[in-house]
């Protein structure tokens, strides 16, 4: 054995290449690291430089093995999604990968942070995997309408099997770094001394490394001392027991259930189940016709789409460029009901101490209770350890004096949606808070202008909409006003990105974005209910087009009575129609409340937590229908979805010419985040385009004449779009 084997303190000078990559010698292991901050995307320039550096270890001598490592605060985190819209360039990702495992000496991958897509298939052509316990693993590509294109539908089953791919690739979800270790497709977790041999695959299991490197070199240090060589994914065969009809079978039939609307979770079954009989190369050929096919979809262009308008929507154009956000260290939430504690949990999530207030101590006692069993619950589901539920809890305290609000820098007011109590509480926040607090109101409908001048600070007080579950769901719609200050805004917008929210920035009007287009949505489901059509009908419809819940379960979950109180306090702002929101309204005063009371539109028998048609439901609806005089009628699927989505993507249109939104894309961003709208249909505005704005204003027109102009007059931007054949795109750019 060479005698400078295990030796590696002292590295060899630095050469440096394309895309921040570098190499260096440790003896007689080559190191390769690449540096391209902010998340090691494997770009152009990136591909470049790994290739400058393999050419590099081709001209050095008595180099026993390579290690392959990121600098920064993850290993490459996927393949370069900005060129989707260029020439396809997976060829040149396998062709690296494929020139990395064929290397003769050993290659080891040392990962940290999130390891996902084309990171994680550059990995899989090493011949050995280390990771620190906290990295995480995943193929995100199917939420991108795409599959694995640089052969980890190939190399990915020869290591773990068929079934057990194919689940984590249609998952689309990260796994942990022990997970990883048991399906097989990492050999250790570095961070304490490895036990067994390296090469075998054992390690124990410890904390992150305080240098990865030096733990990675050990573990190199360890194979070499046990003579261990190249083990290529190339050279593996997929176990034939992984992939026998009793595992693959349910897998295709969920595959046409769940994702009937979809090619890519098709397409990776077939990829998937290629790398069965086929060679590596052959696989890989496969794999790279099926991505070449699914990166022209609209599917994938709608899932692209909507990727980069999350990143766009927490740009906001017209701050100033020197704006600063304001420290946030603490927070209050005033208000211990369902969505003021999920508020909380946001804040204890993310690192910030939060104060729940409550003026009534069972409510706030009620509030403290459920916070901590839902921390119980995610800790018994595996979704957090015992020491992250503890320093969660620790963060969360419970007042009934207005004194704790004192030094929150930010306060939010989480109570029940009505405009005379909001004003009384910021009439006690305006007194309570410190100088320069952001106070913010988590109203969805309320005129934010009238609640802000019920203080003597309106620059300080800003809308931050939250969705419920608070703590799950990811949409932020943050609704400014004329007076809301530009630090104020920026404080709230950096303040969504530590909550791990996508924030949208609105513009104050009735509804803001997502339910100022929610009221046609909703409007045609309930009024189609009048019209005979079965509650189960319309969401069973909607959910098969891919909403991901029936509106008419959405009102059930919600609680039907929030509805009917938002519709009762802005009855002035509806038309004059005797039939608008009459479903909810009958159904309420019938005393069905939806899931909180066991009955709404459907039935939840105690302990289920599951829908039944309710004959009770159907009676009442109906007679309401008789006494509004509303004639039972037949409905197509078609209609059903055209009546829903159109008013939609009218509104859409009409907010985005008063300049509500700052552009088309943050609304398809509030609809795919906060309302389950597809990501795989882009959101109402690119669905547009994709059907045509043509389409959809003779659709309005043809309603209109049937139903009248009341709720069906198309949008001054739909009729000018459609009459030039331009593009929302173009006009955004014209404006």
């Amino acid at each position: 054995m060479d005698s400078r084997a295990g030796q590696h303190d002292a590295a060899l000078p630095v050469a440096a290449y394309a895309g921040g990559v570098s190499f260096e010698r440790h003896g007689d292991v080559a190191v390769i690291t690449a540096d391209n901050p902010p998340v090691n995307t494997i770009t152009a320039a990136v591909r470049a430089g790994l290739s400058q550096a393999l050419q590099q270890l081709g001209r050095e001598h008595g180099i026993r093995a390579l290690l392959l490592r990121c600098a920064g605060t993850t290993f490459f985190s996927g393949a370069d999604i900005g060129e989707f819209s260029g020439p396809p360039r997976e060829g040149e990702y396998r062709e690296l990968y494929g020139s990395i495992e064929a290397l003769p000496i050993p290659v080891i991958a040392a990962m940290h942070g999130t390891v996902l897509g084309g990171g994680l298939e550059l990995a899989l052509a090493c011949h050995y995997r280390v990771a620190s316990p906290a990295a995480r693993f995943g193929f995100p590509e199917v939420t991108l309408g795409i599959i694995p294109g640089a052969g980890g539908t190939q190399r990915m089953p020869r290591l773990i099997g068929a079934a057990q791919a194919l689940e984590l690739i249609l998952s689309g979800k990260p796994v942990g770094a022990q997970r990883a270790l048991e399906l097989g497709f990492i050999d250790a977790i570095i961070g304490t001394e490895a036990t067994g041999t390296a090469a075998t695959g054992t390690a124990a299991i410890g904390g992150d490394p305080s240098d990865l490197l030096a733990a990675a070199l050990a573990y190199v240090g360890r194979l070499l001392a046990d003579g261990a060589g190249p083990r290529r994914t190339a050279e593996r065969c997929v176990d034939a027991a992984s992939a026998t009809a009793t595992l693959m079978q349910p897998l295709k039939a969920r595959i046409a259930q769940q994702y009937s609307h979809q090619r890519a979770p098709a397409m990776a079954f077939d990829a998937v189940t290629a790398a069965v009989t086929l060679p590596l190369a052959q696989g890989l050929t496969y794999e790279g016709q099926l991505v070449a096919q699914a990166k022209v979809s609209v599917e994938s262009r709608a899932a692209v789409h909507v990727f980069f308008a999350e990143r766009e929507a927490r740009r906001v154009a017209d701050l100033p460029p020197a704006t600063v956000a304001r420290p946030v260290q603490s927070c209050a939430v005033v208000g211990a009901g369902t969505m003021g504690r999920g508020i909380a949990e946001c804040f204890a999530n993310a690192g910030i101490a939060v104060t729940l207030l409550d003026v009534d101590p069972a409510a706030l006692e009620r509030g403290l209770a459920a916070i901590a069993h839902d921390y119980e619950s995610q800790l018994q589901r595996g979704r957090i350890s015992a020491e992250q539920k503890a320093q969660r809890l620790a963060r969360v305290r419970g007042s009934l004096d207005d004194a704790a609000l004192a030094q929150a820098d930010v306060i939010i007011e989480a109570a029940f949606e009505d405009l005379a109590l909001k004003r009384s509480i910021f009439e006690r926040l305006d007194r309570a808070a410190k100088p320069g607090a952001v106070l913010a109101t988590n109203t969805s409908t309320l005129d934010i202008g009238e609640i802000a001048r019920a203080t003597q600070r309106p620059a300080d007080i800003i809308g931050m909409h939250f969705f419920m579950p608070a703590q799950v769901m990811p949409l932020l719609e943050v609704v400014r006003t004329d007076a809301c200050s530009p630090e104020t805004i920026q404080t709230v917008m950096q303040l969504a990105r530590r909550l791990r929210k996508t924030p949208v920035i609105a513009r104050l009007c009735y509804g803001f974005i997502g339910n100022r287009m929610m009221e046609g949505y909703a409007r045609e489901a309930e009024r189609m209910v009048l019209e005979g059509a079965a509650p189960r009908r319309i969401d069973t419809v909607l959910e098969q087009w891919g909403m991901a819940m029936g509106i008419l379960t959405v009102f059930d979950m919600a609680g039907i009575d929030v509805s009917v109180n938002v519709h009762r306090a802005n009855a002035a702002r509806y038309p004059p129609d005797p039939s608008y929101y009459q479903a909810d309204m009958a159904l309420a005063q019938a005393g069905r409340l939806g899931r909180k009371s066991g009955n709404g539109y459907y039935h939840y028998p105690a302990g289920e937590g599951t829908r039944h048609d309710d004959p009770q439901a159907l009676a009442i609806l109906q007679a309401r229908a008789a006494q509004l005089g509303i004639e039972p009628r037949a409905h197509t699927d078609e209609e059903i979805v055209e009546r829903c989505i159109y008013p939609m993507i009218n509104e859409g249109l009409r907010i985005l010419q008063e300049g509500v939104t700052q552009r088309a894309g943050d609304i398809d961003v509030v609809w795919c985040a906060g309302y389950g709208f597809p990501r795989y249909r882009g959101g109402p505005m690119f669905h547009a385009e994709t059907i045509g704005l043509a389409t959809v204003l003779d659709g309005l027109l043809r309603y209109r004449e049937r139903f009248g102009p009341m709720h069906w007059e198309p949008a001054p931007l739909l009729v000018e779009l459609a009459a030039s054949g331009r593009s929302i795109a173009q006009w955004e750019q014209q404006r």
